[in-house]
């Protein structure tokens, strides 16, 4: 019986919102370029970012396809990291492409902003999904097939929207909570859905490469190719591994040094020495492999933190009165027919907005640290809500009361 690894990268970054003062309201509509120097400049991090991961990252991706004609990858790139790459790093963009270009990387489906649109417009969200859909076939001729919801937020409702919408098939993290005793290395099927099935990513597995990799204190330091084959090996049942993680795991969250890029060069021949060990794209996977049970989510389940569940991005009251205080602009915003300012408006609901307003402490909140620009999380908080209401004068403006 043949098994698969099904390696899945996500590739996204936001728009920061630059240090916007209530000065700058009614004044400045510019929410968005900070000066290159500043730590929230887009321009700066789209070339670090670039430069210590995605273009080195590529390279090393294209020769292994080169080199081993059953590795395969899938991945995910949202609507705003594209247009950045097509402003500011079009060498890197190229390289995306060029990988694509092999026939053998499938593109995942998603939120064109990275919203956590599901959960507050159905109309926006789909909206959202389409424009995605649109900006994959423009750049790298493919229409998705599979989909994944923004930090893989996850619950029956959105499986139900995607077998309707016609996918092939979901992605989810395979929390414990909800595998209960299964395990996530098999192709399962949504509850209450007719068509469509579901990968769960192998969390445990996935955090070794993307979080632990480095960390010289972990029992399983130094983690070389040979090793993870042999873990991988000693499952005699599973049928795929999901591998789930972020692009920027190579080169930015595990640098250079870390010897990250030796073990992404050196895993395919490690795997493919075993004889029935393959890879295999979302879609290769969903084919291949019959459902092995129904699996029922009627909560939401994310990829986030030791909760699994929203809270980072809506865990307090700042976040909570943020992010619904812009999804009531809605009608009016969409009535005015102004494309600057809608476009603004759904920058802001890029949900790292919210993710930097988090205030929770000790592990998590280290991991958020990390990743958000500002000092503090009240400081996120003040930026966007300087900007959101500079959005309501732009309403105002136009003669619509908000």
């Amino acid at each position: 019986m043949s098994k698969a690894i099904v390696l899945y990268l996500h590739v996204h970054q936001p728009y920061r919102i630059r240090h916007y003062t209530i000065f700058d309201t009614a004044t400045n509509h510019d929410y968005f370029d900070a000066p290159y120097e500043s730590r929230e400049s887009n321009e700066q991090i789209i070339h670090k970012v670039a430069e210590k991961s995605y273009i080195p990252t590529n390279r090393h991706l294209i020769e292994l396809l080169n080199e081993n004609p059953d590795f395969k990858l899938s991945l995910s790139i949202t609507g705003t990291v594209l247009e950045q790459l097509e402003k500011w790093s079009p060498e890197a963009l190229q390289s995306f492409k060029d990988l694509v270009g092999t026939g053998r990387v499938e593109i995942v489906a998603e939120t064109y902003h990275h919203s956590l649109a599901f959960f507050y417009s159905r109309e926006e969200f789909e909206t959202q999904v389409a424009m995605h859909r649109e900006k994959v076939q423009q750049l790298f001729g493919q229409t998705p097939k599979v989909f994944r919801n923004t930090e893989l937020a996850y619950n029956n409702d959105l499986a139900y929207w995607a077998d309707k919408a016609g996918y092939k098939g979901i992605l989810a993290e395979g929390w414990d909570k909800v595998l209960d005793w299964r395990s996530p290395n098999y192709v399962y099927r949504p509850a209450y859905t007719d068509n469509i099935r579901l990968l769960m990513k192998n969390y445990k597995l996935s955090d070794d490469i993307a979080f632990r990799f480095g960390n010289r204190n972990w029992e399983g330091w130094p983690l070389t190719a040979d090793k993870f084959a042999h873990w991988l090996n000693a499952d005699p049942n599973a049928t795929n591994f999901d591998l789930f993680m972020d692009y920027e795991t190579f080169g930015e969250h595990q640098w250079h040094d870390t010897g990250i890029f030796d073990f992404l060069k050196h895993l395919p021949k490690e795997w493919l020495k075993t004889p029935g060990n393959t890879f295999m794209t979302v879609s290769e996977a969903l084919d291949s492999f019959e459902a092995k049970d129904h699996i029922d989510v009627p909560y939401t389940v994310t990829w986030a933190d030791t909760e699994r569940d929203l809270s980072a991005w809506l865990g307090n009251a700042m976040q909570g009165s943020a992010i619904t205080s812009l999804y009531e602009l809605q009608d009016k915003i969409l009535g005015t027919g102004d494309l600057s300012l809608i476009e603004d408006w759904r920058r802001l609901q890029t949900s790292d907005h919210f993710y930097y307003m988090c205030t929770k402490w000790f592990n998590d909140g280290d991991i958020h640290a990390y990743f958000s620009p500002y000092e503090t999380p009240y400081e996120a908080y003040i930026n966007f809500v300087n900007a959101y209401h500079d959005v309501r004068f732009r309403l105002s403006e136009k003669g619509i009361e908000v």
